[in-house]
């Protein structure tokens, strides 16, 4: 055997399952088809600017990630917790009392205007109060899931405390149907509860850099895989420099492709449209997601914001980068950047939009799996064919799921060696 181990795809979770197998004292080969680390994640540099691809945050307070990612190092730059919503007759300032305590008042002032809402939001907030010990996440998984809309309509949450929840999860979750898991919305409630989502000082690929150094030049990048073929004692993957030899073989390469090597089903996948912006001013110093929250938002986007507020790397001195953020799907227009420009503008309150740079956009179909009620938080990662398959779509379609199903995979390729 050439290896112990061949992890094929260095995404998040193919890179945390590769570091705990080579801390197990495994010999591990890391092949990635592409030319850097991070699977969907990825950072450009433009014109001095740094324009992720797709609009992505980290959130500290995720177990995996407190767990395995030094977020000091990464120098977080964070959003503040709350969400800027656009109304019929205001804008609505909303934020936690403890983590933003300088939107105290316009969250009071607002809930004060939204009374015949707040109960409807505080039964759908309900669960998360449950389980006093401490096991909040377990008891919400145990409970009956029903879809984000029939929560919404069995907690009798309407007005404009409903469309605000709904447009902030639908950049979230990338639908706007909502038809996603009311449960899996609720864990990540959990969690924009307990920590401030940010980017890190050198962009979000920062994060699948960090993860990869310990691994050094056990990841060959630039080497995609074409077929995995089962021999005895092991599996030959077949690459275009040649097979590599190993006695078990992680998939860890996006649905997709993953299908196309192990024959799993592929599930569908929600997509998303970002367009990043230069701007010498904006009217606005929000460190807020802006969403519309409209009974009839006027143009498509899910959410935006001035990035730079957040992040300062992310621009030059002087200048600010705008993200707009847009749904995209089969049978569905995917919207015109003057669209977005102008509905960004509107959002923020900028007059002078028509002055914004074009810097970037980013067309990602493949964007997250659909999370669709009931949760399945834990999918199988060991087949029956003996290949071991990781990423968020064997688990939640998420930064802490990707390294979570990376540890699972991980733990599951030990067990089958010390068993086999």
């Amino acid at each position: 055997m050439d290896t112990d181990v061949v992890v094929v795809g260095a995404g998040l979770a193919g890179l945390r399952c590769a570091a705990e197998l080579v801390a197990a004292g495994l010999g591990v080969v890391v092949l990635e088809a592409g030319s850097e680390v991070g699977g969907r994640i990825r950072t450009d540099r433009v014109d001095g600017f740094q324009v992720d691809h797709g609009f992505q945050l980290l959130n500290p307070a995720y177990p995996a990630v407190r767990r395995w990612v030094d977020t000091a190092a990464l120098g977080l730059g964070s959003f503040d917790a709350g969400v800027a919503a656009l109304t019929t007759d205001r804008l609505l300032r909303l934020g936690h009392p403890l983590r933003a305590p300088g939107l105290l008042g316009s969250t009071v002032r607002g809930a004060a205007c939204e009374l015949r809402g707040l109960p409807g939001l505080l039964r759908w907030l309900r669960p998360l109060a449950r389980d006093p010990r401490g096991r909040r996440l377990d008891a919400l998984r145990r409970e009956a899931d029903t879809t984000l809309a029939d929560s919404l309509d069995a907690a009798r949450l309407s007005g404009t405390l409903r469309r605000v929840l709904e447009r902030f999860f639908a950049g979230v979750l990338l639908d706007d149907t909502g038809a996603s898991s009311a449960t899996f919305a609720r864990l990540l409630t959990v969690s924009f509860l307990a920590g401030d989502p940010g980017l890190p000082a050198a962009g979000m690929q920062a994060l699948p850099h960090q993860l990869a150094a310990p691994l050094g030049d056990r990841v060959r990048l630039g080497t995609p895989v074409g077929r995995i073929e089962a021999r005895q004692g092991g599996f030959d993957v077949r690459t275009d420099d040649g097979p590599i030899t190993a006695r078990r073989v992680v998939v860890a390469t996006g649905q997709a492709a993953a299908g196309s090597l192990t024959g799993l089903p592929v599930r569908p996948m929600r997509g998303v449209v970002t367009h990043w912006y230069a701007a010498a001013r904006t009217p606005t110093a929000s460190r807020l997601l802006h969403v519309d929250a409209r009974p009839r938002p006027t143009g498509p986007l899910v959410n935006t914001a001035v990035v730079s507020h957040a992040a300062p790397t992310y621009a030059p001195a002087g200048q600010h980068l705008v993200q707009a953020s847009a749904l995209i799907a089969d049978g569905r227009p995917v919207p015109s950047e003057p669209a977005m420009r102008r509905h960004a503008a509107e959002l923020l309150g900028d007059d002078a939009f028509a002055d914004w740079e074009s810097l970037a956009r980013h067309e990602i179909r493949h964007a997250l799996p659909v999370q669709a009620p009931p949760l399945d938080v834990a999918r199988p990662v060991v087949l029956p064919s003996g290949l071991v398959v990781c990423g968020d779509h064997r688990d939640t379609a998420s930064i802490q799921g990707a390294l979570v199903s990376g540890h699972r995979a991980a733990q599951g390729v030990l067990d089958e060696l010390a068993t086999g």
